[in-house]
């Protein structure tokens, strides 16, 4: 520890080591003189010290502010600073508290409930950390004052009882304060959730939900984008619809104004607003649609009532009359939405009549007016995300980038619990589920390890007839034959409602399928197929194109003969390869192989014959070799086979197999049927070199090497060097 990180140990621990010390001295008596007459000395030096550092250390956690993460991370220190202030202001508040239990009398002090304040304050309000600090400091310093009174019956039931008591007051804060806790999370719990209730109700009930969102922007979900546009929608009409309200009242000098309206069934009526200064209007959200409401209701035509009986206006609460009433009906073309009442003490006239009627024309233009913007909205949101997403996919190079961005796509648009994309062979008539996603932290609704990379041929499950007909099913994606196959019978779909099953077609011609499924019911209406086709057309093309990039990156990296690493593409792996290696500090070894007598065979047997010859070598070599290992053609008749994290001993037992394998070959021709035989030089890095040029170098000596001697036949560098000692020392 350098002296920085001793100084700042010593600022961070310094106040609760001052603290411990306080009650130590509290503890074993060193104020016991203040009670004295006259005073120690001493003691009143050490109270006047006590008092003021009980003063500092809560100075210090008043003004203590919680380090940035960054700073934590980077001391120990530090990290517990927050905890040690806790600490130190417990340790403080207890030898302060009782500083004054001492000179006030010990045991027997009248001020023994300032201790039980301390105790509950700290249960309540600090850390876990300082709260056990202060139950442990006071029992410890009760124990020491009964040790100082000495053990006699008296003082060890009082010591009893404080015991108890200080152990009551912080059981009780603790249960008492998780209660309040607990209490107070569930109304604020309910308070939001009735909060949000009422905002998707005022939402549906002004018609502001009238289509699912389509995509979000690029901060937001789709379901946060909407409640955010929900709840900004029904401020604005509610703060419209009150102000005409309160002109109203105002212009037709009535007592109350209320606006009813309809809910999703239409026999009901919910209080959407009220303007009044009666206290006699119902505070209930819903009213019966009786009495004089009901007329309206039926006849979808103003009412006029010059006196009302008792009872016969559903939202008033007196059981006297409320005098002259007035309703309208709130017409949206030919939809009955709602109703427009007021009341007052003098009948109303034809004008008044008017007037509501005008009203209620202003609301219903301005909610249409929202629902517009809604639409705009939605609609800015969607071409944003076909942007985003036909950004993306044109970015997409890959297949397995292309089937990421589908699904995210595909997401942004409308939610969904499992989605998987298939591609189809026309040549063999079979399909196979290319990728599969599904919601995180959701019931599955599909099996996805059986799903991954299966192939099934074609069938009468939904997929097959997708592609045979080039066109979605099931019709309006619900799902209503929950028996249905959908890819095979070995395949189940559990608990699904919706599902789409979208062709994938690029060129006229189907490459295969996208299918969502949703637990919910009419998840994929009209506008989200209509989205999602726009979206899989694109997602067809770029699969497309990262197909072609496949295979010209294939082309680009593979011998076309053999199907094995090209010469350039081998250079730079085994490059990476020996740099793993060094890392790491692995060896590395490589085998130079090269068909005897390949010239012969081309001579004797004709090209076609020794192209086969290299095409079956490959694949000895392929199947001999590890997943991590690189198998290349390096140029005409000669392979190399790069070996990671491999010894001398373990290069030379497979470079035998190799050529055991390949001495095994029979081959067919039309002079009848023969055998040819492989010689290989190894090797080792990074015994032989650490270079990728001298360790080729060396291996193409061992190599040279096995063909000087006889050919068909395994050498080492290490062995070739030998040799080329002993011919020079004899």
């Amino acid at each position: 520890m350098n002296k920085r990180e001793i100084k700042r140990a010593l600022h961070i621990c310094g106040g609760t080591l001052a603290g411990a010390m306080a009650c130590i001295v509290v503890g074993w008596g060193g104020l016991d003189g203040a009670r004295l007459s006259p005073p120690s000395y001493v003691s009143i030096t050490l109270l006047a010290a006590i008092i003021a550092l009980v003063g500092v250390l809560v100075a210090r956690r008043v003004r203590f502010t919680e380090p940035p993460v960054r700073h934590q991370n980077v001391s120990f220190w530090i990290g517990i600073a927050g905890t040690l202030t806790d600490v130190e202001t417990a340790l403080a508040l207890v030898a302060g508290a009782y500083t004054f239990l001492t000179i006030s009398g010990g045991l027997d002090s009248p001020l023994y409930p300032l201790l039980y304040g301390v105790v509950a304050f700290s249960v309540t309000f600090q850390s876990r950390a300082g709260a056990w600090t202060t139950v442990a400091a006071v029992l410890s310093l009760e124990t020491m004052l009964l040790a100082r009174a000495g053990l006699s019956g008296a003082n060890v039931t009082i010591y009893a009882l404080h015991v108890a008591l200080i152990s009551g007051a912080a059981v009780s804060h603790a249960v008492f304060l998780r209660a309040l806790v607990r209490r107070y999370g569930r109304e604020h719990q309910v308070r939001l959730e009735e909060e949000i209730r009422s905002q998707g109700e005022s939402a549906r009930d002004y018609r502001l939900i009238s289509s699912p969102l389509g995509a979000d922007s690029r901060r937001r979900s789709r379901g946060e984008q909407e409640a955010m546009l929900s709840r900004a929608s029904v401020q604005t009409v509610s703060s419209f619809i009150y102000q005409a309200m309160a002109m109203l009242k105002r212009s037709l000098d009535a007592r109350s104004c209320v606006l009813l309206w309809t809910d999703d069934s239409g026999r009901r009526l919910k209080i959407k607003e009220v303007v009044s200064d009666s206290d006699h209007v119902t505070e209930a959200k819903v009213v019966p649609a009786g009495g004089v409401l009901g007329a309206i209701s039926r006849d979808h035509a103003p009412l006029s009532v010059a006196k009302t009986r008792a009872g016969q206006v559903p939202y008033a609460t007196s059981s006297d009359p409320i005098g002259a009433f007035l309703g309208v009906p709130v017409m949206e073309g030919a939809h009955f939405r709602g109703i427009l009442c007021a009341d007052r003490d003098e009948p109303f006239e034809e004008r008044d009549t008017a007037l509501m009627l005008g009203a209620t024309e202003q609301i219903v233009q301005a909610i249409q007016s929202e629902q517009v913007f809604r639409a705009v909205e939605r609609s800015k949101y969607e071409h944003e995300r076909f942007f985003q997403a036909s950004a993306l996919l044109c970015e997409a190079l890959t297949m397995e980038q292309v089937m990421d961005t589908a699904f995210d796509a595909a997401a942004a648009i409308v939610e969904y619990d499992a989605a998987a994309i298939t591609i189809y062979d026309p040549e063999r008539k079979r399909h196979r589920v290319f990728s599969v996603r599904v919601r995180p932290n959701s019931k599955p609704v599909l099996d996805v390890k059986r799903m991954g990379g299966m192939e099934f041929k074609d069938n009468s499950g939904l997929v097959s007839m997708v592609v045979k007909n080039k066109h979605y099913l099931p019709a309006g994606g619900e799902l209503r034959d929950t028996s249905a196959s959908v890819y095979t019978d070995k395949i189940k779909m559990v608990g699904v409602e919706s599902l789409l099953i979208l062709p994938l077609m690029s060129a006229d011609e189907v490459i295969g399928t996208f299918m969502l499924c949703s637990r919910e019911p009419s998840r994929f209406g009209k506008d989200i197929r209509e989205m999602l086709r726009i979206i899989i057309t694109q997602v067809a093309v770029s699969m497309q194109n990262a197909m072609m990039y496949r295979k010209m990156e294939t082309m680009a990296t593979t011998d076309g003969l053999t199907g094995l690493t090209n010469h350039r593409t081998f250079q730079d792996r085994f490059a990476d390869m020996l740099e793993r290696t060094k890392r790491h500090g692995h060896e590395a070894a490589i085998l130079l192989c090269d068909v005897d007598h390949f010239k012969k065979v081309n001579d004797t047997y004709g090209h076609p014959v020794g192209d086969e010859v290299l095409r079956r070598v490959a694949r000895v070599l392929q199947d001999a070799a590890r997943k991590i290992d690189i198998t290349a053609r390096y140029g005409g008749e000669e392979f190399v086979v790069a070996l990671e994290s491999t010894n001398l001993e373990g290069a030379i037992q497979l470079a035998e197999r190799i050529r055991s394998d390949v001495g095994s070959l029979i081959l067919d021709s039309d002079k009848g049927a023969f055998s040819v035989n492989m010689s290989i030089g190894v090797a080792i890095s990074p015994g032989d070199g650490r270079d990728r040029a001298q360790l080729i170098e060396h291996a193409d000596h061992a190599l040279y090497h096995a063909k000087e001697s006889g050919r068909n036949r395994v050498v080492s560098y290490q062995q070739f060097i030998a040799w080329r000692k002993a011919r020079k020392a004899s």
